[in-house]
């Protein structure tokens, strides 16, 4: 099952697989200390954090396991974030994750819920599960709020990766 949304499309956004030459465009992303808050830990250096996320997006896309695709928008064609279904592991349990991360100049517009919904579509027209969940950190009020305008529901709270989160579901 493919669960890349490579392709499709909304009123304002693009899917695409990522390539390795977006990686100057999703720099911006790690270099703002408002983006990377909420993930406890070691803080990393931008392009070595960068450099990780488009290893792991990369792998997933070798191994045929989701993965997050790239938001291209339409009228600009200025690269705005990535989103993806991803198969995740929580608390022992196989779960297939919206996730979504915007750059910082394209916050409060409603990409991320945008990109959201059409992934929540996406995965019901292609039967690809019963339900979706999102893996949103405790404190993340704005991710959070995304989450509830795609229609999740908090399920309960975990830690996963050694950070304290919630689990919203949406059944699909």
């Amino acid at each position: 099952m493919n669960l890349l949304l490579e392709g499709e499309q909304t009123s304002r956004l693009l899917f695409r697989k990522i390539n390795q030459t977006d990686f100057d465009s999703w720099l911006p992303f790690f270099e703002n200390p408002l983006s990377t808050q909420y993930w406890e830990g070691p803080k990393k250096i931008p392009k070595t954090a960068c450099q990780e996320q488009f290893d792991t997006i990369f792998k997933r896309y070798n191994n045929n396991s989701g993965g997050m695709n790239a938001l291209i928008h339409k009228t600009t064609q200025k690269f705005i974030g990535i989103c993806g279904l991803l198969p995740q592991q929580v608390d022992g349990v196989n779960e297939l994750e919206i996730g979504y991360s915007i750059l910082p100049e394209y916050w409060r517009k409603g990409y991320a819920i945008e990109a959201a919904e059409k992934c929540k579509h996406y995965a019901k027209q292609i039967r690809a599960s019963k339900s979706l969940i999102s893996i949103i950190h405790v404190d993340n009020l704005p991710s959070q709020k995304v989450a509830i305008k795609n229609g999740m529901l908090l399920e309960k709270s975990t830690v996963y990766k050694s950070n304290p989160v919630h689990i919203f579901r949406v059944d699909i």
